[in-house]
């Protein structure tokens, strides 16, 4: 139940706070954006089974791969592309987690 509580509080409350704390002026695009990070999980479309409680999203899907998760981190460095960043990274910190479990 932990588990649970964390992935998805990773997944949607802690955005809030990164959106209010550093991106104020902006805080509704930015919470938007970090939002959609969610849809990267379209990958999971495409495994066999698409849900698999057992089994852990990094490393196996995707977009959930070691690659795309080099560009993610990579997003981070220009100013453009941060909250991008941001949004794809706190997404696989929150995939991460939930592997812990």
């Amino acid at each position: 139940m932990i588990s649970f509580f964390l992935h998805y509080g990773t997944h949607f409350i802690v955005p809030i706070g990164v959106a209010y704390w550093v991106y104020p002026e902006k805080f509704k695009w930015t919470l938007f954006v970090l939002w959609s990070a969610i849809l990267i999980d379209i990958d999971h479309l495409w495994a066999n089974p698409i849900f698999d409680p057992g089994r852990c999203s990094l490393l196996f899907h995707p977009l959930h791969s070691s690659l795309a998760i080099i560009v993610y981190i990579l997003l981070l460095a220009p100013r453009k592309t941060r909250i991008y960043g941001i949004a794809l990274c706190l997404h696989m910190t929150a995939d991460g987690l939930d592997c812990l479990f």
